[in-house]
């Protein structure tokens, strides 16, 4: 997990540094082009999640990182509904074995 932290860590210092070149040539007052720059780090961060899921398919890591993401977007109550299906409140009393149905269904959502 402490590689995964460390590449999610380098990931945001290479948006850190895109966002001040960006600043410092559109005189650091433009919000329409910071704001497009944020969405497409948004849509690079879900991407870049999207494929780690698939390398790292059900891990408890794996999943927690997907369910994070999922409340984000707001999915709070169907995430909690999903834990309930698999008879746990929280994420660290599911089943080790249910880890792949929890991920297929995580995703969907």
């Amino acid at each position: 997990m402490g590689s995964e932290l460390l590449r999610i860590a380098e990931g945001f210092s290479i948006v850190a540094e895109g966002l001040r070149g960006l600043a410092k040539a559109e005189g650091g007052t433009k919000d329409k082009a910071v704001k497009e720059q944020k969405q497409d780090t948004v849509k690079e961060q879900k991407q870049n999640a999207v494929q780690e899921q698939q390398e790292n398919p059900a891990t408890l890591e794996g999943i927690r990182a997907l369910m994070a993401q999922k409340t984000q977007e707001g999915k709070s109550k169907e995430i909690k509904e999903l834990l309930q299906k698999y008879g746990a409140v929280k994420l660290s009393a599911v089943k080790p074995e249910d880890y792949p149905a929890l991920m297929q269904e995580a995703q969907v959502l």
